[in-house]
């Protein structure tokens, strides 16, 4: 009897072994790039952004990261192109938001989610680009700093303030066409070194102090990292700054107050060479 106890027991085993494991969850549909099972969103009230202005295309140096060609995500192998003049292609735009907002980019920028910026597979860092919702008509000049989105149906990956402008954010998808524009195509690596982005048109036509915003972020700890950045490059007088944005609190990243644009000049050069292109000199009242 012991031994069709023992017998019945070694046969239940083998049986579990056997039998076809339970396959785990599949991976929830999300905007991000690297890492497409997080469920991403954005604000529950979508902000207004009537009054931000879209980036003014320039040659800008090759981005220090974020170019190497060719490089491999997911099992796939991608080339940058060496050359986007006169590019342009159709296809699904995407966007991703608050689960990357102040996370560093491809090109190691901080994501601003309240900036007009995207993530392209291809073309080189930064170019900024004519966005057009095929859709709806709808158009934006964006500047392209990041990577992804790593799906075949996917041409693009939109910040989110870009899917807001472009009525994109509520579908979360959208026929789109990106046309990369001639003065926005990046300085060859031969010469990017000596060629700094040249400094805001209006800056020395201006007058009164002034300071730099290198960032605004929703989130206070990635504003407090941003600052640790600047102070650890031996930027002066930073600081954080708290107001309120179409209703919503955000903490601004800034250096300053500076006696006048002529004088904010200098550092602002410094913060863009940092790669922190979103810096712009801000003349206070």
């Amino acid at each position: 009897m012991r031994r069709l106890s023992a017998l019945l027991v070694l046969l239940l085993l083998v049986a579990c072994a056997g039998a076809p494991r339970k396959p785990p969850p599949a991976p929830q549909e999300g905007g991000g790039l690297y890492a497409p099972h997080i469920q991403d969103r954005g604000p529950a009230e979508p902000p207004d952004l009537s009054g931000l202005q879209e980036p003014e295309p320039r040659r800008e140096p090759l981005a220090r990261y974020g170019n190497r060609s060719p490089y491999t995500v997911l099992g796939r192998s991608y080339r940058v192109m060496a050359d986007p003049r006169g590019h342009v292609e159709r296809g699904i735009a995407s966007w991703y938001g608050e689960k990357f907002h102040g996370r560093a980019t491809s090109s190691m920028e901080p994501y601003d989610m309240y900036a007009f910026t995207a993530a392209h597979k291809t073309l080189p860092l930064p170019t900024y680009a004519r966005v057009t919702n095929l859709e709806n008509g709808r158009s934006i000049v964006l500047r392209i700093n990041d990577r992804g989105p790593f799906k075949d149906d996917r041409i693009i990956d939109l910040s989110y303030a870009a899917a807001v402008r472009l009525d994109v954010h509520r579908k979360g998808t959208a026929r789109v066409e990106v046309k990369v524009l001639e003065e926005g195509v990046p300085l060859p690596a031969t010469t990017a070194s000596a060629a700094p982005p040249p400094p805001p048109a209006a800056a020395a036509v201006r007058s009164g102090p002034a300071v730099v915003q290198v960032g605004s972020f929703a989130d206070k700890d990635n504003a407090r990292d941003l600052a640790r950045r600047l102070r650890d490059a031996d930027l002066r007088d930073v600081h954080l700054d708290a107001a309120r944005v179409d209703g919503r609190r955000v903490w601004r990243v800034r250096l300053g107050p500076f006696r006048n644009a002529s004088a904010a000049q200098t550092w602002l050069q410094r913060v863009l060479a940092l790669g922190h292109a979103a810096a712009r000199i801000i003349h206070e009242p």
